[in-house]
């Protein structure tokens, strides 16, 4: 590209310029581009604030924010755009150097844009130098594109730093951005990229597909990917921003019945309440067909549509609901949604069990399922709500519907259930759902002492035991009766990565075995450091009926990027093995557990539980009510971080996860000790509670 924008150059140039004068042109243009920008690109310091961490693409920690990064003026009475990412550990104090001022200003926060995640700043400052913008139509592809951020003491007017590069993709980030490839990192977000004659393209944050918080894509600077909000949407929303309104994300308000945004049709999963989609009457199993006009086939189109769109806009859809089509016109987005904690009764299910109902294999004490007087050994066998007029929803065909029928009720709420005793009768009993134990801040979820050693009917593989024509269970390949057990080295699919495995060698195929993911510290990518570590594990692998997948890391450390070599090999171990997919885990250490709270928020389809030890919650994501995600969070006294992987407990509680978390004394940032395993191997048999 850069070479046909060379050759291009060439073209346009006069002829008595030669070839190799060409650069220096090209320089002197940058050199122009920069001087006319460079007195409206302003530093930014940050004091004060929480102890804020977050991780590098290279895996290191990087502590928020103890340098300088930049923002752009957008108007010349003091008014200041910049990345949110800049602020996200919130300072006390923000300070603002503008070129050829002798004093940095005071800043302070207007407002930000959730949406695009963009910072408004005001100082008392007038007669501020405000750059030309490239309307978005003249944007295009191949574009030169140079990025600069005020790196240096500004009022000694020295020059931004500067990376050249071109527009390599428009639409990005659905729809809200444009990407680079010139070299982006921390001390540019917040500043401009420009077009070579010195116009604004767009302003750098940190973004990814995957994510809409402030740190979403930190983690891939200096990649060869870099975003920016076009200058000219920044532009269409100062106005609100100047008054003082945070701007969030315009939300449908619904889940897709399946996590293919790409290959499957946009099949509605789950409303979610107190939403436009609810208002609009849109319920589980509707297609969507339009937005705005636009047809849509697919989850990632919606996407698209709806990504530039803030609270409050309204939009029209189409919508098939079995062989009948409806439309929705003026319909308001919402700006968030209703944190509800998942709902709980109070039971461990009995695995691998073909028979129709729940066998209840625990119960817990004080729980709804003990107050209504639910034992050890009974089985539900129908259920439906208290408070209506029909008499039963239906018959429980096994664990996993009963669990997606519970998660759609809500805490509160009083349910009924035929359980048929030990002794063969049947009795209805009610009961009122809890909130799920340490889904409230404050309080931590404590895993029981002691479980019932057996946990399944050992019947994993056999059909379901039913007459019932209205209940078809799912298809489903069964593992081989043959499997590795020991160190199992595989690669991946492609071929591309090597994982390795720790099969306990009394695993039976006839029993779903939960899965334990070990994102390995950085260095520790060797299959002896794999090896001590499943020694670690062998006893509660053997006992808890667990297999430890491996993935190995490239780059010896973790890169977000890497997320999908981490799934790839998920899914070939649950061809080989039969395993429980309540209970696979994401785990790290350090770094390695930043790549848990990765995977865990950004692939839930596969990951129940995140068990991490001296990590931080950098990137927090909303609770799913159709999707059960449950933390398990440790950190040392004597950890630097300790007081951010608190104040991670508290976050996520403050989204209604269930939270397990334990500090202990007189350690650092060290792994588990066999005690603590022994409780982390408890917690993950309890992942599959009701």
């Amino acid at each position: 590209m850069r070479r046909f924008l060379l050759a291009t150059l060439m073209l346009l140039l006069p002829a008595t310029i030669r070839a190799q004068d060409l650069n220096d042109e090209l320089e002197k243009m940058t050199k122009e581009a920069m001087r006319k920008v460079g007195p409206s690109v302003v530093q930014i310091v940050t004091q004060g604030g929480i102890d804020m961490v977050v991780t590098s693409a290279k895996g290191a920690v990087f502590r928020k924010a103890l340098g300088p990064t930049t923002g752009v003026v957008v108007s010349t009475d003091g008014f200041i755009i910049s990345s949110a990412f800049n602020f996200i550990n919130n300072p006390t104090a923000i300070l603002v150097a503008v070129p050829g001022h002798k004093e940095p200003y005071v800043a302070r926060k207007i407002a930000t844009d959730r949406s695009r995640l963009l910072t408004l700043l005001k100082i008392d400052a007038n007669n501020l130098p405000v750059p030309g913008y490239v309307p978005k139509k003249e944007i295009v592809e191949g574009q030169w594109s140079i990025a600069l951020g005020r790196t240096l003491d500004a009022k000694r007017e020295q020059p931004p730093a500067v990376s050249v590069g071109v527009i390599s993709a428009l639409n990005r980030i659905w729809s809200k951005a444009i990407q680079t490839d010139a070299k982006i990192s921390p001390i540019n977000y917040g500043g401009p990229i420009v077009d070579i004659v010195g116009r604004v393209q767009g302003i750098l944050v940190p973004a990814s597909p995957k994510g809409d918080d402030e740190t979403a894509g930190f983690e891939w600077y200096d990649s060869g990917i870099g975003f920016a909000i076009p200058m000219e949407d920044v532009q269409s929303v100062l106005p609100r921003l100047k008054e003082g309104k945070d701007l969030k994300k315009g939300l449908l308000g619904i889940r897709m019945k399946t996590g293919d945004i790409y290959g499957a049709v946009p099949e509605i999963g789950e409303v979610l309440k107190d939403t436009a989609a609810a208002r609009a009457g849109l319920k589980p199993g509707d297609v969507v067909l339009e937005i705005d006009g636009k047809p849509v086939a697919r989850m990632a189109e919606i996407q698209h549509l709806l990504g530039p769109k803030y609270e409050g806009d309204k939009i029209a859809l189409k919508y098939k609901r079995d062989d009948k089509t409806f439309d929705v016109n003026n319909l308001e987005l919402v700006g968030q949604l209703t944190v509800l904690a998942h709902p709980f009764l109070g039971i461990l299910p009995m695995r691998d069990d073909p028979k129709l109902g729940v066998d209840v294999r625990y119960v817990f004490a004080k729980s709804p399922a003990e107050k209504a007087g639910l034992k050890a050994g009974d089985r539900i066998v129908k259920f439906g709500l208290a408070k209506t007029d029909q008499d039963f929803t239906g018959q429980v065909p096994g664990r996993q519907q009963f669990t997606t029928w519970l998660n759609g009720q809500g805490p509160g709420t009083e349910i009924k259930l035929d359980v048929k005793r030990k002794d063969g009768k049947t009795e209805t009993l009610t009961a009122t759902l809890d909130a799920m134990p340490g889904s409230t801040v404050g309080q931590d979820y404590a895993v029981p002492d002691k479980l019932p050693e057996e946990a399944s009917h050992k019947k994993a593989r056999a059909p379901l035991e039913t007459n019932n024509k209205n209940i078809k269970p799912a298809k489903v390949d069964p593992p081989a009766d043959k499997a590795e057990t020991g160190l199992v080295k595989r690669n991946t699919p492609d071929g591309e990565h090597k994982f390795y495995l720790w099969v306990p060698e009394n695993y039976d195929p006839d029993i779903a075995h939960g899965l334990v993911v070990w994102l390995h510290p950085p260095g520790k990518n060797k299959e002896a450091d794999f090896d001590s570590f499943a020694d670690l594990w062998l006893d509660f692998c053997e006992e808890n009926r667990l297999i430890i997948l491996g993935p190995v890391s490239d780059s010896e450390t973790w890169l977000a990027g890497e997320s999908d070599m981490v799934v790839a090999a998920i899914h070939d171990t649950l061809k080989r093995y039969t395993i429980d997919r309540q209970r696979v885990v994401a785990h790290g250490l350090g770094v390695g557990g930043q790549m848990a709270l990765y995977l865990g928020f950004n692939d839930r389809d596969l990951i129940r539980g995140v068990a991490t030890t001296g990590a931080v919650v950098t990137a927090l994501k909303d609770n799913l009510l159709g999707q059960r995600l449950a933390f398990y969070l440790a950190a040392g006294d004597l950890d630097p971080l300790v007081k951010g992987i608190a104040e991670s407990r508290t976050q996520l509680q403050s989204k209604r996860f269930s939270v397990l978390y334990r500090e202990v004394k007189n350690r650092g940032r060290e792994y588990l000790d066999a005690e603590q395993l022994r409780e982390l191997a408890r917690w993950i048999d309890t992942l599959d509670k009701q």
